[in-house]
């Protein structure tokens, strides 16, 4: 991804009235992101390989924030109390299966608390995601979600479903089927405060 197209990304996210920032790597978009979490606020994250793999909840705890996620949870109880009080955070921290150089932030989810938290609860909302989830509309990040993001997800999450063997989608009607939810934010919702922080390298599905 050239810086052109990273840049017309950024401008994009600012005129749909949503803050974006850039990074060059994972290791300086943490750093901003810590500094910008006060001790005292609650963390909701929601389902994100990107999320994960930066390890943002292990250094958020030990900077001495309350991390909800319902991946840290054990019992089926203790993830559903997780995913309703992510829902009230003071910031949700996710990232996003694919975003255009127009600005939108398209995601697919089976059960949907991911995607309906984003769009309203959190007192702000900060999406991570790497440059390789750029892509140049609309059609290219349908087709991105249904060939890059929902097989492998599938597959980690040891699903029966068609695409979690063979990593092709045939928008199958498996009960465990994980595509249920597509949504796409156009413009920076009225109450929710939204930030996306761009990082240049790949990151998650």
């Amino acid at each position: 991804m050239n810086r052109e197209s990273i840049e017309q990304t950024l401008k994009s996210f600012r005129q749909n009235r949503m803050d974006a920032v850039y990074f060059d790597t994972a290791d300086e978009a943490k750093d901003y992101i810590l500094k910008s979490v006060a001790k005292e606020q609650c963390v909701g994250i929601g389902g994100s390989i990107t999320i994960q793999n930066m390890n943002l909840h292990h250094d958020l705890m030990e900077q001495g924030n309350e991390v909800v996620w319902h991946w840290l949870e054990t019992t089926p109880e203790g993830k559903k109390a997780a995913l309703e009080k992510a829902g009230k955070a003071d910031l949700y921290l996710t990232s996003a299966n694919a975003i255009t150089l127009t600005g939108e932030i398209i995601n697919v989810d089976g059960v949907g608390n991911r995607v309906a938290t984003m769009i309203y609860g959190p007192k702000k909302v900060m999406i991570v995601c790497g440059i390789n989830k750029i892509c140049n509309d609309m059609v290219d990040a349908l087709d991105r979600l249904r060939k890059q993001a929902a097989p492998p997800n599938a597959k980690r999450l040891n699903l029966k479903t068609p695409c979690s063997v063979t990593g092709e989608c045939i928008d199958c009607n498996s009960p465990q089927r994980i595509c249920n939810v597509t949504t796409i934010i156009h413009k920076k919702p009225m109450q929710t405060e939204m930030e996306v922080v761009l990082i240049g390298e790949s990151l998650g599905y």
